[in-house]
């Protein structure tokens, strides 16, 4: 082959070995670009975990203030229900009492009454056959009005016999009294009364003591 010949492929040999480097520089420089982009590709998914890590973090704070709140808001309504029905319920207890005992000042003005009406029968001549009417009209006077302020919850306190009870008794006096047992009341001075369970007046009454001790022996 001349010479001729040879020179377009010597020629098309350093075209060839000196694009190579150019294309090795262009992958390279590819490849850098590649390398680059999955970096800021991977510290964007990064930060968008981390936002939506902040997000969800942010989201369950606020739920729980939410929660809170609601909690907070409930146990003001269960408070303001539970103060409604004890005002409520002191109301009604209110009237109940005045519808009670409103006739207490009523009752404590006819309590003489009853008791003069019992202490003239007590001094009463049963004996003088003129005086029975007038002895039966003041006992059927008395029975009628004991009736009358019964019907209202006005009570009797007669605790003849009974054991000494300091709530409903006052104690005028104390007597030896043989084969009685201590604090029992030998003796009613004036009756009692209480109006629907509330002891408007103590009955007077005296009562037995124990026997005394001869220390002489």
């Amino acid at each position: 082959m001349s010479s001729e010949q040879n020179k377009p492929q010597v020629e098309e040999e350093q075209v060839v070995e000196q694009a190579t480097p150019d294309v090795e520089a262009a992958e390279e420089q590819a490849q850098a670009a590649a390398a680059d982009l999955d970096a800021q590709e991977s510290v964007e998914t990064e930060q968008t975990e981390e936002a939506q890590e902040i997000s969800i973090a942010e989201l369950i704070e606020q739920l729980a203030a939410a929660q809170a709140k609601v909690e907070e808001q409930k146990d003001s309504v269960v408070r303001a229900k539970a103060e409604m029905e004890n005002v409520r319920r002191r109301a009604a207890q209110d009237v109940e009492k005045a519808h009670k005992f409103a006739l207490e000042k009523f009752a404590n003005e006819l309590l003489p009454v009853i008791d003069n009406m019992e202490l003239a029968l007590q001094h009463a001549d049963h004996d003088n056959q003129d005086l029975k009417p007038m002895i039966e009209g003041v006992e059927l006077t008395l029975k009628t009005l004991i009736s009358a302020v019964e019907k209202f919850g006005v009570e009797v306190v007669d605790p003849k016999d009974e054991t000494f009870d300091p709530a409903k008794h006052q104690a005028m006096g104390m007597q030896e009294v043989e084969g009685v047992a201590a604090n029992t009341e030998i003796a009613v001075m004036q009756k009692g009364y209480q109006l629907n369970g509330r002891l408007i007046r103590p009955a007077m009454v005296m009562i037995s003591k124990a026997p005394s001790v001869d220390t002489t022996a």
